[in-house]
């Protein structure tokens, strides 16, 4: 029987969204956003804010993270952000597509985060004329693609110093419960008391069904998304199904208790699998080198996930979803002992 690491998304969707989207499936509603439902996302966002803020709600974390750029960068700006961004590596182009040609500037740091000292290289390497494309905005994954997140304190540092060159900071939160878990803050904390100007909140790797919101916490920022939305495809006719989504998902707390559930089994996969890991483990994912061999071994015993880094490299990365079965998961820390005791038995 397989068991599933490869990934969030292939969990299922939490009962309590379920439920919900059966609730809202009552009657008729108006269409585009004017239904109950969407209605009461921005007090609710505002309350878990902690400040007055706008929601969008889109299907899609691609979506989210293109449109919120493309309403920021013009065609001939800038974005920057770190190389293993997921809108690097995972997007195909989207946020230059939508800005109508915006360029990705990249930068490198550790464990996938973006440093003051990068940020600041690379502006000065990057000088403004009417030849060159103008830096506009900086983006920041949270959690990172590596599983690794920024505290509220790297946060502030970055998002000075992008301010105080005239960028606007995004934040791509696909993982942002895992994130607010992690660090065991606030949303606002590591948002726009930070210094972040808008937000892709993500909820579909979370529990949700094709749920994610744009969130502005500068309105003045907001401009014309809402015309890049429907332009995009992404202004929903039944936006209530979506909304009513969001709306659980914040319910009570839910979103944390899903997140938090599974990094407290990422950390005790992180226990048994220590000296193989090639990151800290502050979410919900982990990347460890176990080799060829290894990795083979155990998709032997059933256990999926995905290769990464070079081909050859013998790095893996394994997700915990949710939902993960605890009986799969002591299933992968008895195998991560054994290749961790193989490991330890060939040191010198």
């Amino acid at each position: 029987m397989a068991r599933y690491f490869k990934s969030d998304n292939t969990a299922p969707v939490a009962p309590e969204i379920i439920a919900a989207i059966s609730a809202a499936n009552t009657g008729f509603a108006r269409g585009y956003g004017d239904d109950d439902w969407s209605l009461q996302l921005d007090d609710r966002f505002s309350e878990i804010f902690e400040r007055r803020v706008k929601v969008f709600p889109v299907s899609t974390g691609t979506a989210a993270n293109s449109l919120a750029l493309a309403t920021l960068v013009p065609p001939y700006g800038a974005i920057l952000t770190h190389e293993e961004g997921h809108i690097v590596r995972d997007e195909c182009g989207a946020p230059e597509f939508m800005s109508g040609g915006a360029r990705l500037v990249l930068m490198q740091g550790a464990g996938a985060k973006v440093t003051p000292e990068a940020l600041a290289a690379t502006l000065a390497a990057n000088p403004t004329s009417v030849h060159t494309m103008q830096p506009r905005a900086l983006s920041l994954t949270q959690a990172t693609e590596l599983g690794t997140v920024y505290s509220p304190a790297e946060l502030q540092a970055l998002c000075t110093l992008a301010h105080a060159r005239g960028l606007a900071v995004h934040m791509d939160g696909a993982r942002f419960a895992n994130a607010v878990v992690g660090l065991g803050c606030s949303p606002a904390e590591i948002t726009w008391r930070a210094g972040i100007d808008i937000l892709s909140f993500g909820a579909t790797k979370n529990g949700a069904l094709t749920a994610e919101a744009v969130v502005f916490f500068d309105c003045e920022r907001i401009a014309d998304f809402e015309f890049r939305r429907k332009r995009a495809a992404h202004l929903l006719s039944k936006m209530r199904f979506v909304s009513a989504q969001l709306l659980a998902y914040l319910n009570q707390g839910l979103w944390l208790r899903l997140a938090g559930r599974a990094n407290t089994l990422a950390q005790r996969l992180a226990a048994a699998a220590a000296p193989l890991l090639m990151h800290p483990v502050q979410a919900n994912e982990l990347f460890l080198r176990v080799g060829d061999a290894g990795a083979a071994a155990l998709r032997a015993s059933g256990f999926e996930f995905y290769d990464w880094g070079a081909s050859g490299s013998g790095e893996v990365r394994l997700v915990v979803s949710w939902n993960q079965p605890e009986e799969d998961v002591d299933a992968l820390c008895a195998a991560l002992a054994k290749l961790t005791a193989g490991a330890s038995s060939r040191c010198p």
